[in-house]
């Protein structure tokens, strides 16, 4: 398995839209959106684990601002950055 630093450079550079790009909102929901799922794996066996539940809710709600914000922004950016990454359209 590859390291926690290795897979986010390896999405930046897949998400990003310019050379240097590491802010725009696809790479920022893309993060999200592996921390999440990573998250929602270790829930399957700490299920009392309520501090990080709360964290995780806390990721999901910053994850669809940025998607309702990128929807808003340019809706193509915002269907090719949801078929993309498997999520349920909004």
């Amino acid at each position: 398995m590859a390291t926690p630093a290795a897979s986010k450079t390896k999405l930046i550079q897949d998400f990003r839209i310019g050379e240097q790009d590491t802010g725009s909102p696809e790479v920022q929901i893309a993060l999200l959106s592996d921390r999440i799922k990573s998250l929602t794996e270790h829930f399957k066996s700490h299920k009392n684990d309520f501090a990080g539940r709360r964290g995780l809710l806390m990721m999901v709600g910053r994850r669809n601002t940025l998607l309702k914000f990128l929807k808003n922004k340019s809706s193509q950016r915002h269907e090719a950055l949801v078929k993309r990454l498997g999520l349920r359209s909004s």
